[in-house]
């Protein structure tokens, strides 16, 4: 078999941390759709940027994963294995509310990253826009969009248009995709040489508008609205669901601050859920600014957005809200108005079917109404999604058997296994390897049909 090298990626989000392990044969460097994914690790514990008050603990955390990884990469390939971390939203929310802690915090995961055997090149926090394109570039490779071999062994554009990448985490959504559309903001452009073609990509990444961080500035205005009494109801929970709230568990987050009230911050207060899809859409509606924009157009918050074009994939907290949508509740998301549906009937069913219908879920139970509910609002009053192109979308959480994110594209990058021009180091060489082998191939073939003749005509004579 083939030599086999690898590669380390730590995806640090704002709610966990994931290894991704991946393989390629060692010489195919730069051939495309050959990196797939080796094995993944999920680090118990929050995302290192909760760390932020005993920074070492964040370093700890990844050891239970760094040590699977010794087990799983060969021993003689450790120091020619690439070692990232790229933090995401999470990591950006605290940089913003505290750089020195986010430095504290960094320094003590790449204190523990060096002290492994492998080749570590640097833990980063990556920028929004990062985030979206190497996610693009993840999906769009895996699906052999850029190019691919031929039969052969030459290398073809496959004539496919790429795919949209729609990205749910945490802290943070992004939204990424080619267009021919005037991007009127340059910081939202990006120009991309993969293999020799280019590619005009729009990219934006909102801060604040990942699942966690959405549903604090939910309870914020669902508290706003009920004045702020010590006992609230929250139409986003499901009726018979009830919690006490702290107030710094809400205020704690750069999304929320802004919003704090002059109440202390060690306040109770007892919430309980009615279950109103129509009201939790209204309360989630004011979480984005649709007025406010000074170009052409924009999806939310004066962002500017050309018109969705294409297909897109949907990943991340998208694919777990549609996939419990559909597994779950029963129900199919083809249109827009049957999201908008199956969110309105999670909203109707109370705490106790809920429980019953998903018990493994019940630490997340509670908010698929509201979750539902913002992907319903998001992707169609934001990003402009209609009957039209909604049925474009594809909810996914991998491709084969390789995750998708932005953790692949980040290593493609890095290690610049997309070359900006198109490869042909290998092309002479297996065509005429492939020539070889037809022609091979032909003369044996011919041969066989000869001799078969031959004998035919022999045994014919014999019997005569």
């Amino acid at each position: 078999p083939p030599s086999l090298q690898y590669g380390i990626v730590l995806d640090a989000g704002s709610s966990h941390t994931a290894m991704f392990i991946y393989k390629w044969p060692a010489d195919k460097e730069n051939d495309t759709g050959v990196v797939s994914e080796h094995s993944m690790c999920d680090v118990e514990g929050p995302g290192i940027s909760s760390y932020s008050s005993n920074p070492p603990a964040a370093g700890t955390s990844l050891v239970q994963c760094l040590n699977e990884a010794l087990k799983n990469v060969p021993k003689e390939k450790y120091a020619g294995t690439p070692l990232y971390l790229g933090a995401t939203a999470g990591m950006r929310l605290l940089n913003i509310a505290n750089p020195l802690a986010s430095d504290a915090v960094l320094n003590a995961v790449a204190a523990t990253l060096k002290s492994y055997p492998f080749d570590f090149r640097g833990a980063k926090i990556l920028s929004g826009e990062q985030e979206g394109v190497f996610g693009w570039v993840t999906a769009n490779y895996l699906l052999e969009n850029f190019i691919k071999r031929g039969w052969l062994g030459e290398w073809i554009q496959p004539q496919k248009k790429t795919l949209g990448a729609m990205d749910f985490g945490g802290a943070s959504t992004q939204i990424t995709f080619e267009t021919r559309d005037t991007i009127e903001d340059p910081v939202n452009e990006v120009m991309l040489k993969l293999y020799g073609q280019e590619y005009k990509v729009y990219t934006h990444s909102f801060l604040c508008y990942g699942r966690d961080q959405v549903l604090k500035r939910l309870l914020s205005k669902v508290l706003q609205a009920e004045s702020y009494r010590t006992t609230v109801t929250n139409p986003c929970w499901p009726t018979g669901y009830h919690k006490i709230l702290v107030l710094s568990s809400i205020y704690d987050s750069p999304c929320t601050e802004k919003e704090r009230p002059s109440l202390a911050l060690n306040t109770s207060i007892a919430m309980y859920g009615t279950g109103n899809g129509t009201l939790c859409a209204l309360h989630i509606s004011k979480l984005f600014d649709f007025t406010t924009c000074s170009f052409s157009r924009c999806s939310f918050d004066g962002i500017f957005q050309p018109e969705v074009s294409g297909k897109f994939i949907a990943f991340s907290a998208f694919f777990y809200t549609v996939d419990f949508i559909q597994t779950v509740m029963g129900k199919h998301v083809h249109l827009p108005s049957d999201l908008k549906d199956a969110a309105e009937t999670i909203c109707a069913t109370s705490w106790s079917e809920l429980l019953q219908k998903a018990p493994k879920l019940e630490k997340r139970l509670s908010d698929y109404c509201a979750v539902s509910m913002f992907v319903y609002v998001l992707t169609t009053k934001g990003y402009n999604f209609n009957n039209h192109s909604f049925p474009n979308i594809s909810f996914q959480k991998k491709v084969g058997e390789t995750s998708i994110g932005w953790a692949l594209g980040y290593m493609l990058n890095l290690t610049n296994m997309i070359p900006a021009e198109k490869p042909s180091s290998h092309k002479s060489m297996l065509y005429n390897y492939w020539v070889i082998l037809i022609l091979l191939f032909v003369v044996t073939t011919l041969t066989s049909l000869v001799t078969a003749v031959c004998l035919l005509r022999r045994n014919k004579s014999l019997t005569i």
